[in-house]
């Protein structure tokens, strides 16, 4: 059981403990039931939020008590919230620790497809940097020499374009205009010294809406020389949205299989926030308001703002840093509801951010 699980249930279960025991002190049977409340009592649905009841049951022509329509859809969703975080196979968006040569760093990238679970019992074909979606996240410095080997497993040609950084027009993957193709079997090298910090991001610049939507995309850091106040934030996270042919995902996974953001009161967390989908996506958080410092790797500097839901555009990149001061377990979703919820219950692009 991971961490983020451990600290999701065990919250769940004070919350639980808490309103039960309030429960437990109505003992007279005599208090009068409300006008319109006389029918008899579904389960309690327990969940993060204790004891709630699911409604009215129905009774058959032989005495079998049946659950309404209302009750199957409260228990669908009810499943999904005690699902999370669910464990599945595989995680991507982890940093890649390079290699050495000199003063050059270098990343070995691998394009291959592998079977990949986005939600528990739910695997999908996957078009992967070193197996995984989103590939391994790069992190480097403003300044660093970098080298990047691709090598290309799959059975069609590919390059890779990074994304918001200013390379030279040798480096920028885009094939027949300036490079060739990376052929099936071959590997291919990009060298260049990282340019403008932010955050920025890797993937595939050839029959792009196929091979980014199959999971040929990752995250491209680059911490600046000069730090800000907000680049110390306690807890850094990056979170790509994606919405191919995986469906609705965060880091290459649909809700209840999303990762959980788990900070302590008081810290600061920064969420980068990059859409390598083709549909926009504003991301709304409860509890709490976000400020947005930076675009697209860009400073905002006097112009940052706040808000609560921040909407991300296909490419765009946008750093907010929340003052995580509100306890408790806080909805994280993409506001067009088709993308985060339906009567089955929430799935796709929801998370939480959890307040120690």
């Amino acid at each position: 059981m991971t961490t983020s699980r451990r600290v999701f249930l065990k919250n769940s279960a004070v919350a639980a403990a808490a309103v039960a025991a309030l429960g437990a002190c109505d003992t007279d049977s005599n208090t009068p039931t409300p006008q319109g409340a006389q029918g008899a009592k579904g389960p309690p649905t327990g969940g993060t939020m204790g004891p709630h009841d699911t409604g009215a049951k129905v009774s058959t022509a032989g005495g079998a008590v049946a659950q309404t329509p209302a009750e199957r859809m409260d228990a669908m969703h009810e499943a999904g919230v005690k699902a999370f975080p669910a464990a599945t196979e595989g995680k991507g968006n982890q940093v890649l620790a390079p290699r050495m040569d000199g003063n050059v760093k270098v990343y070995d990238l691998t394009c291959k497809v592998v079977q990949w679970e986005t939600e528990p019992g739910k695997k999908v074909t996957a078009w992967t940097y070193n197996g995984v979606i989103p590939g391994p996240q790069i992190r480097c410095r403003e300044g660093d020499r970098v080298r990047i080997n691709v090598k290309n497993e799959l059975a069609e040609s590919t390059a890779v374009h990074f994304h918001g950084l200013e390379v030279p027009n040798n480096q920028d993957g885009v094939p027949f205009l300036t490079q060739p193709p990376i052929k099936p079997g071959a590997t291919y090298t990009y060298e260049f010294t990282v340019p403008n910090p932010g955050s920025h991001m890797y993937h595939s610049h050839h029959n792009a809406a196929k091979q980014v939507g199959l999971g040929l995309l990752g995250a491209f850091v680059v911490e600046p020389k000069r730090k800000a106040a907000y680049d110390t934030a306690d807890v850094d996270y990056v979170m790509i949205l994606n919405d191919g042919a995986h469906g609705y995902t965060l880091n290459g996974k649909s809700f209840p299989a999303t990762e959980p953001i788990v900070v302590n009161r008081g810290q600061t967390l920064r969420v980068r926030y990059m859409n390598e989908g083709m549909m926009i996506h504003p991301m709304h958080l409860h509890g709490m308001h976000m400020r947005i410092v930076e675009k697209d790797g860009w400073p905002l500097e006097g112009a940052s703002f706040r808000c609560d839901t921040i909407n991300i555009a296909p490419g765009e990149r946008w750093d907010a840093i929340i003052n995580c001061n509100n306890p408790g377990t806080w909805a994280f979703h993409c506001h067009i509801l088709p993308h985060a919820e339906s009567e089955h219950g929430m799935f796709g692009m929801v998370t939480a951010l959890i307040v120690k």
